[in-house]
């Protein structure tokens, strides 16, 4: 007999598929995939801004942090909560404004240099690196406890999940 907590989370990778696949006909260009063509509620932006802050390296990172410096630490978790708004408030209409997504395009649209874009794709891979890593091993556990699975295959089962929802939905699936 299967355990429930499998038909949940079957449940739960079915309905986010078939999301991610209603969604995935509205990335037309570069413009859908990575700003979602821009038809994002405030809504569903703020559900995409509380996952991500309830993530699994969030909460791994920051109890780490905690554990390790103390007061200083929960110090700077609360600052990457306020620091975040005051960026986005910022920067985020003179990005709109150039038709830019990240700091790379503007800073090569400026300089028009290759090597821009190519410490900017070296600095993103080192820390997205580190940022999965957390992420994956913290899912891979909770997969892991929660079906009574493997963890290196829990591992693949929710990396592979991750990239087919990026894949196919761009930034409307991931939202």
């Amino acid at each position: 007999m299967l355990q429930p907590s499998f038909l949940m989370f079957c449940l739960f990778v079915a309905i986010t598929l078939v999301i991610t696949f209603r969604v995935s006909h509205r990335v037309q260009n570069r413009g859908g995939f990575y700003a979602a063509g821009q038809n994002v509620s405030g809504i569903q932006n703020g559900f995409a801004f509380a996952g991500d802050y309830m993530s699994a390296s969030t909460f791994l990172g920051i109890a780490g942090l905690y554990v390790t410096t103390g007061l200083d630490g929960f110090i700077y978790s609360v600052g990457s909560v306020v620091g975040w708004p005051l960026l986005l408030f910022l920067f985020a209409e003179r990005l709109r404004t150039l038709g830019r997504y990240t700091l790379t395009d503007v800073l090569a649209q400026r300089f028009a240099d290759r090597s821009v874009r190519l410490f900017s794709a070296i600095a993103t891979m080192v820390v997205l690196t580190f940022y999965m890593i957390s992420q994956l091993v913290g899912a891979g556990g909770l997969v892991e406890l929660l079906l009574d699975v493997d963890f290196v295959w829990s591992v693949l089962v929710v990396g592979g999940l991750m990239v087919v929802y990026v894949t196919f939905g761009g930034m409307v699936a991931t939202t």
